[in-house]
């Protein structure tokens, strides 16, 4: 997959002017979804309570006070990712956005119940504190510490606006994405192994997860050039796979007692075939598009049905950046089996949530969706959900045992 996105660079090494374009278009994605939410609920933008979703008049102001917090109420925000995150702050330019909006204070369950601006008054405090953000990028220098709150704000907001995206397949809300996309004939990429250098080495802006950088050691693996398609995972399903316990984990087998579809999330078997719900629309399946929402425990359970195993995030990152074009990636969130921890010397950045707070053990998912904008698709990159997870684009390749 190609992820240059600003003549020869991508985000990460972008400058003043691109991440101006980038500060629109992430807007404009966003309010397009906004407004799309806004025509299926009404002006109360009212959604039943659930760990998968956030209310979207809190999800977008959210938005909005993470980039102000960050930029215009940041003393530090030259400092880079070296910044202190507890140096004293002036108010925001919205009387209680922090007792609204901080995700790090304020419980999900929460979200549901707070006296939130309606819709108007959340879009006027995103236009001013936007105000507030093209001046300080229009003052800024170039340099990787003055732009790293600029960048950390855009993909903020573009992670935000693909969760809008999976909560609107939940709901049924159309956005008029594409189809999901066909998984191309499978092969198997022979890869030599050796040492690897593991993590973020590249210049520009990196999260904190992926660094630092470190060397690994990778056994000779084969892999898989695709992610896996429904033609590849349906037999495991109309075998009965879902119903045989050998081929589950113990936590996945649990997860089978509680939700006892024995069948992918969105997909319901017609006639001879199979349909897909997509968002709010019921079509029929085709066997050569990529499988998605799927969980870990899915994943897994496939895996050992087909004699086979999840590749490790070294495994997939090394394929990634070796094998180029052969391995093809971009389609589906891909789980791996390697759990979500720290590397060796890790030190949180300022944004002190994103990382440290999930270190528990969860799978490592890499790759990007098609719903995942081209900002944040890197093949360094580190995506993490718990293995229950099947309403995010996931999906998995395979290695050879």
């Amino acid at each position: 997959m190609d992820t240059t996105i600003c003549g020869d660079k991508h985000f990460r090494q972008a400058g003043r002017s691109e991440l101006k374009t980038a500060l629109a278009d992430s807007r404009q994605t966003m309010m397009e979804r906004f407004k799309a939410y806004h025509q299926a609920l009404g002006e109360g933008l009212l959604v039943p309570y659930s760990l998968e979703l956030n209310t979207p008049l809190w999800e977008i102001g959210h938005i909005g006070w993470f980039e102000e917090f960050w930029l215009a109420r940041n003393p530090q925000r030259l400092l880079g990712n070296t910044a202190d995150p507890e140096a004293g702050r002036p108010d925001s330019w919205l009387p209680g956005a922090d007792s609204f909006y901080n995700s790090g204070q304020v419980a999900h369950n929460r979200r549901w119940t707070l006296p939130l601006p309606d819709a108007e008054g959340t879009l006027a405090y995103l236009a001013a504190v936007r105000t507030q953000t093209l001046e300080l990028l229009d003052a800024s220098g170039e340099g990787d510490d003055d732009l790293y709150f600029f960048k950390l704000a855009i993909v903020h907001e573009d992670m935000h606006s693909e969760a809008w995206v999976y909560m609107a397949q939940n709901l049924s809300i159309p956005l008029g994405l594409p189809v999901q996309p066909n998984s191309p004939a499978n092969n198997e990429l022979t890869v030599t192994g050796g040492e690897w250098q593991l993590g973020a080495s590249e210049p520009g802006f990196s999260f904190d997860n992926e660094l630092p950088a470190h060397a690994v050691r990778v056994a000779p693996f084969a892999i898989d050039s695709q992610p896996l398609s429904w033609r590849r995972y349906l037999p495991f399903v109309e075998a009965g796979g879902y119903d045989d316990a050998r081929y589950w984990s113990k936590a996945g087998w649990a997860w089978r007692q509680i939700h006892a579809q024995s069948h992918p999330r969105y997909l319901r078997k017609a006639g001879a075939g199979w349909q897909q719900q997509y968002f709010g629309q019921c079509q029929d399946l085709a066997a050569d598009q990529t499988a998605t929402h799927l969980t870990y425990f899915e994943a897994e359970a496939w895996c050992r049905w087909a004699g086979r195993r999840l590749p490790s995030e070294a495994e997939w990152e090394m394929a990634a950046l070796t094998c180029h074009d052969a391995f093809n990636w971009g389609q589906v969130w891909e789980w791996t089996a390697s759990a979500f921890s720290p590397f060796v010397g890790f030190v949180a950045h300022p944004y002190r949530d994103y990382s440290r707070a999930w270190f528990d053990g969860r799978p490592v998912l890499r790759g990007a969706s098609h719903a995942t904008t081209a900002r944040m698709c890197h093949p360094r990159y580190r995506n993490y959900f718990t293995p229950e997870r099947n309403d995010i684009f996931a999906g998995f390749r395979s290695c050879s045992l």
